[in-house]
């Protein structure tokens, strides 16, 4: 008997795992943060997480940033927990808004607002240059990916950057190519890019199994930059 409970335990354990996020660094680090038990939520996984976090530099202290498909919470959570001074978070599904308010209320985080919206028509309200980071995880099975990219660019500040997750690669060295633009030429090598593609940068991209990451970074003119600019792709 035992024996059994001890099984018991240890799979009880697993499956809170499953269907929890764990912030790895800042206020909240090591705090576990339950995930509704829904296919469609896909929370960034830790590794990938840390790397994204080097990649910024650890602290995001002063930063305003919006994660537009906030699913699980896993990445705006994170960036609370780093520093920033106001983290927006959109979600269309009220179940997950509701899970999302319930770990808000358990960290008394104040610095995050999240909205029950659909995540396309709220951006096109939002004022150009009104965030210094964005992180843009859509649904994998959907073709949310390239309008919210466009939708996005204007919104970050110059320096500022855009977190991207996708089921295939958007870089062609440090040039962004969108889905459709290797679609439409058959040849991602031949692409035209657009002005507004031309003021980005993929500063940093790797993979961790299905999953592509990536971090533009809007080019810096006049302004100075908030972000690292100078590192090498993983």
């Amino acid at each position: 008997m035992a024996i059994s409970s001890e099984f018991s335990t240890a799979a009880a354990r697993t499956r809170a795992a499953a269907h929890s996020v764990r912030i790895i660094g800042g206020a909240w680090k090591r705090t576990h943060l339950p995930v509704l038990d829904m296919g469609e939520l896909r929370p960034t996984p830790d590794r990938v997480r840390e790397t994204l976090f080097n990649w910024l530099g650890q602290g995001l202290d002063g930063l305003v940033c919006l994660d537009l498909f906030a699913g699980s919470g896993a990445l705006g959570f994170e960036a609370a927990s780093r520093g920033a001074a106001r983290v927006l978070m959109v979600e269309r599904q009220l179940r997950i808004v509701q899970q999302l308010r319930c770990n808000r209320e358990k960290l008394a985080a104040q610095t995050i607002e999240i909205v029950h919206a659909d995540a396309l028509k709220f951006a096109c309200g939002l004022a150009a240059g009104s965030f210094d980071l964005i992180f843009l995880d859509p649904p994998f099975a959907t073709n949310l990916l390239e309008p919210a990219l466009k939708l996005c660019m204007p919104l970050v500040r110059i320096g500022g950057a855009i977190y991207i997750e996708s089921s295939r690669s958007l870089a062609r060295g440090k040039q962004l190519v969108l889905p459709t633009d290797a679609i439409s030429t058959g040849d991602p090598s031949g692409l035209a890019l657009t002005g507004e593609q031309m003021e980005w940068s993929v500063v940093r991209h790797g993979r961790a199994g299905a999953v592509h990451y990536h971090l533009l970074r809007r080019l810096a003119s006049q302004a100075g930059d908030i972000l690292p600019s100078d590192g090498e792709t993983a």
